[in-house]
């Protein structure tokens, strides 16, 4: 898998040094139908949960020293040598996964997407035919080598003690009763929750996706595997309106809470920090509370606040105090944060 992963970043790294990155185009959801599309994002994270851990932390790390090389170039293309290590962590990570899943996320995602959008994006940037074909020819032979090495997937015990896993699940269980009104209140069939932060550049929005997955890589394999299937569970019981069930919502805070009480306050601190900085002078916040019952949200986040000090007494050497609220959205963030990237990471791997 390597090998062919160096000879498919060969082959297109004249495409991709054509496509231009800094366009908003390639942080836009195709389609207009959140619901359709929560359904696809369930196969892609499915799929992610068949994965092996391990090879999905290579993965996270790969695309970590990728962002890393990207910092001072204007056109966000990283070295070959990093395309290739990234193209060969994406393989690895596919390998270990039965075949059916990964084909079941191509059919999720080719049903949504129109057949103009793949020919809309050739005429972007400054792209060759010639170029882009040849990158797609190297990347069907590269698929092939990926289906004849496949790589059985280890299940690693959780970290997490029996205390922890009880006592945040019992405080999920008290936040999902407490906030439930407010996520029923939420219009998640609106468009919004599809689109980036408005005034920042890709390259501003990148540093704060680069902490989420670093994050993501510190992260228990087998807590990340259970919120993992909670997502998938909830989005498969949602209703039309794109609700969740009040146990399947317990379910996907508890194994949110697991996965944070994994990793060191820094680290999610870090992400809180930068994306923090890429929605201050925004107005995003205030703009999407006013959109809400303002008695439901401040209901949610007061126990969402206490929800918070549960997870992070569970976290190793956090040296946690109960004060200050920064350290309550940065959990909420991070942990999203990260379930977002496999989601983005399982569509580029297909």
């Amino acid at each position: 898998i390597s090998d062919a992963a160096a000879e498919l970043a060969k082959a297109s790294y004249p495409f991709m040094k054509q496509v231009d990155w800094n366009s908003d185009l390639y942080w836009t959801v195709p389609g207009a139908d959140p619901i359709k599309w929560a359904r696809a994002i369930a196969k892609i994270i499915d799929m992610g949960t068949a994965m092996d851990m391990e090879l999905v932390k290579a993965g996270c790390m790969a695309h970590h020293t990728a962002i890393q090389d990207v910092e001072y170039k204007s056109d966000l293309v990283c070295s070959e040598a990093r395309l290739a290590e990234t193209y060969a962590t994406i393989g690895r990570m596919i390998a270990s996964v039965p075949e059916s899943k990964t084909l079941d996320v191509y059919a999720a995602v080719s049903e949504l997407v129109d057949d103009k959008v793949p020919k809309y994006l050739m005429s972007t940037g400054s792209i060759k035919e010639q170029d882009a074909k040849a990158a797609y020819e190297a990347l069907m032979k590269f698929t092939t080598v990926v289906k004849a090495n496949p790589i059985t997937a280890c299940n690693l015990p959780t970290s997490i003690s029996s205390e922890g896993a009880s006592s945040i699940s019992a405080a999920a269980d008290k936040l999902a009763s407490a906030s439930y009104p407010f996520i029923k209140g939420i219009d998640w069939t609106d468009m919004l929750y599809g689109k980036t932060v408005p005034g920042k550049s890709v390259k501003e929005s990148l540093k704060a996706v680069d902490s989420m997955i670093v994050m993501g890589a510190k992260m228990d394999g087998a807590a990340l595997k259970e919120a993992a299937k909670a997502h998938v569970t909830a989005i498969e019981n949602m209703d039309a309106k794109g609700v969740l069930t009040q146990e399947d919502y317990k379910a996907t805070l508890a194994g949110i809470g697991k996965m944070v009480a994994s990793v060191d306050r820094d680290s999610v601190m870090k992400v809180f920090d930068d994306t923090s900085k890429l929605v201050a002078d925004t107005g995003m916040p205030q703009y999407l509370f006013s959109k809400q019952n303002p008695s439901d949200a401040m209901n949610a986040y007061m126990r969402f606040m206490e929800f918070k000090d549960t997870v992070a007494s569970y976290q190793a050497g956090s040296g946690y105090s109960s004060s200050g609220g920064g350290l309550a959205f940065g959990l909420v963030i991070a942990a999203l944060g990260f379930i977002g990237w496999v989601v983005s990471h399982g569509q580029f791997g297909v």
